[in-house]
């Protein structure tokens, strides 16, 4: 059976994103194709890093990707936007015959204040999409499709 394909889609690929991805392949990688990417890839925040490693979680494999390198060469089962602007410019493009789901997420390089600040704001959104990632693969919440018509005798 193929891995349902998932991509996590944020601005910069650079927080928010790279931790779903790195949460959702340790929890289930086995079960999904596990992808992130940006409109806007900045390079992945060493503050994703560490609040990642504080998890057992090593993320340093992963890149920080734009969504071009997806574009016309694969579509996804499921798009999950994590911010506002990737959920109102993401291609449809992307997730055709898919779902697309918002979980939005703030920033955590927004945060200004000193390094323990910082990985802290860092640390509480990985453990908000952590939450999310949990509950959803529990009780994933996309539509149920509609019954099959009956067939006509």
């Amino acid at each position: 059976m193929e891995k349902r394909k998932i991509l996590f889609l944020c601005t910069g690929n650079s927080a928010r994103s790279q931790m779903a991805e790195g949460l959702l392949r340790h929890h289930a990688g086995d079960r999904f194709d596990v992808h992130s990417a940006g409109l806007a890839p900045k390079g992945i925040n060493p503050y994703a890093i560490q609040a990642m490693d504080a998890l057992g979680i090593d993320i340093r494999g992963q890149r920080s990707k734009g969504i071009d390198e997806y574009m016309e060469r694969m579509t996804f089962d499921d798009v999950i936007t994590l911010c506002g602007h990737a959920d109102q410019t993401c291609p449809q493009a992307m997730w055709a015959g898919g779902i697309k789901f918002h979980w939005p997420f703030d920033d955590p390089a927004a945060v200004e204040g000193t390094d323990a600040e910082k990985l802290a704001a860092f640390c509480d959104i990985r453990d908000q999409i952590e939450a999310k990632i949990r509950v959803w693969l529990a009780k994933p919440d996309r539509p149920t499709p509609p019954p099959s018509p009956p067939l006509a005798h």
